[in-house]
């Protein structure tokens, strides 16, 4: 539901206000700021959704799933391959943009993962000290080996404004394989 909100569009039928042509900046603006994070999110809902139904069986009876019938999704085939490794995407949320570079920065420095990706903009809505907090934060995707979770949480902890930083990792079960001999290549071995 909430990311039906962002993309909500004016009525086409509907006939214009006197002001539509501010509205309408204000309008593609909006949507130009929302776009990419829109889109970042339907791709990862859409992973986990497709992941989900592979490991349920559930997409027997998708259509749009035909083409993973009798297969699972798994990282078997990564782990065989002797060009890459087992790797991950990790979720840190930081309080503001500078926040995020340093972090980012000394992440990178430290070769603790091959990316980090710095999305600016989201609103994060959690329970802490007994009620609802909601705070503007930005969000770091890292791309790493699977073998360094435990060093960069404990470098996440130790370099973050935080008492309690987030730090969630979720595989990567497939991709570009060029792309994930990158990470390899672009990370330490442990």
């Amino acid at each position: 539901m909430a990311l039906l909100s962002l993309l909500r569009f004016p009525s086409a039928s509907a006939s214009p206000p006197p002001y539509s042509h501010r509205r309408n900046t204000a309008t593609t603006a909006l949507l130009r700021r929302r776009a990419p994070l829109v889109g970042a999110l339907w791709v990862l809902s859409l992973g986990t959704f497709t992941t989900l139904a592979c490991r349920t069986g559930c997409s027997l009876s998708l259509p749009f799933l035909s083409r993973s019938r009798g297969r699972t999704l798994h990282s078997t085939a990564m782990a065989s391959a002797s060009t890459t490794v087992p790797s991950i995407v990790v979720y840190v949320t930081v309080p503001n943009k500078e926040a995020g570079k340093k972090l980012s920065e000394s992440i990178i420095k430290e070769r603790l993962a091959a990316c980090v990706n710095r999305v600016p903009g989201i609103e994060s809505v959690y329970w802490w000290d007994g009620k609802v907090q909601s705070d503007a934060e930005e969000l770091l995707i890292i791309k790493t080996r699977e073998s360094l979770l435990n060093a960069l949480t404990e470098h996440v902890k130790a370099n973050h404004e935080y008492d309690l930083p987030e730090v969630i990792a979720l595989p990567i079960k497939g991709g570009n394989e060029k792309y994930l001999e990158w990470i390899k290549n672009s990370t330490r071995d442990e």
